[in-house]
């Protein structure tokens, strides 16, 4: 077991540094100039090229790609991801500052579908085939189908503008993390739902399953069974869903205007904020790689088999 995690740790050293080395390049594709954006932001409404040729130095602009990469690579190794371009501040205390509320919002999220997602699931194989089965599904199914935007703004049209119940924006308030984190959920419920029943009406016809009616116990320490040997494929999707819930989070905060880091990075993005846009592309692409390397760990440990084939 600890060569295979060891043997997944060294795998993920090329991934991540083949990941930040293409979103350099992309990053770097961009046809406005960053240190002009920069001046004019900062309220210079006319540089002069001479203005844009010092900005570029002083950011560190005209040096060659290569000579920037490693530079910048290092010096993320370091956990120093440079200056704003716009803020003049480092990138890691913006980051720091914004961080808190994302992941507040995507916890709220989480465990609104781990809730709504083990009910309806569970319910939908234990109703296998019945209108309650049909009903639910074709909800939660109904509900994957609609964009995240348009939810977010039908929620806030309902709850905030007509019944006025909660805030359209911001996090003021305790309640105004449930408008955003419900918007943000509702891509993945049916996802889980769907996870959840089919592998339940799976191990439902397996021979332990029987075995256990057989001895006579009870249809709900029976359902408990069934439900923990149903988990696997959930957790490994679920690895994959918390990043992706942080990195979902784009669309979501800019609607509420949440304060956290996927609007920082879409005013990065407006801004040619170099710094802060590489930053946020490397942070996510190692949530994604730790997040994978922790599943296949949880799975090896619970599974025998995997661990054998490890």
């Amino acid at each position: 077991m600890n060569s295979y995690m060891l043997k997944r740790a060294i795998a993920v050293v090329p991934i991540l540094i083949g990941i930040s080395f293409l979103a350099f390049i992309l990053i770097n594709l961009r046809t406005s100039d960053p240190a002009e954006i920069a001046l004019r932001v900062n309220q210079v409404n006319s540089p002069t090229e001479e203005m844009i040729q010092d900005m570029r130095e002083e950011l560190g602009l005209d040096k060659p790609f290569l000579v920037r990469y490693s530079n910048w690579l290092m010096d993320s190794l370091k956990g120093d991801f440079g200056m704003s371009f716009v803020t003049h501040k480092p990138v890691i205390d913006e980051i720091a500052e914004a961080l808190p509320a994302t992941l507040y919002l995507a916890g709220a999220a989480l465990i609104i579908i781990l809730f709504l997602s083990i009910v309806i699931g569970v319910l939908c194989s234990i109703y296998e085939g019945s209108v309650v089965d049909k009903v639910l599904r074709g909800i939660v199914f109904l509900s994957n189908a609609m964009p995240n935007f348009w939810v977010g703004i039908l929620l806030m049209w309902l709850f905030a503008l007509k019944l006025d119940w909660f805030d359209t924006s911001g996090m003021e308030k305790p309640s105004s993390i449930i408008l955003p984190a419900v918007t943000l959920s509702f891509v993945y419920i049916s996802t889980y739902v769907r996870l959840i029943r089919n592998n339940m009406i799976k191990n439902k016809n397996e021979n332990f399953t029987l075995y256990a009616k057989v001895r006579g116990l009870k249809e709900s320490t029976i359902i408990v069974k069934v439900f923990k040997n149903s988990l696997q494929t959930s957790i490994t999707a679920l690895g994959m869903s918390i990043p992706k819930l942080i990195a979902g989070t784009v669309v979501v905060e800019n609607i509420f205007a949440w304060p956290g880091i996927g609007r920082l990075c879409v005013t990065a993005i407006f801004n040619s904020d170099l710094p802060i846009i590489q930053a946020y592309i490397l942070i996510m692409a190692v949530m994604f790689v730790v997040c994978n390397l922790l599943v296949d760990v949880i799975n090896n440990m619970i599974d025998p088999r995997l661990r054998k084939e490890a």
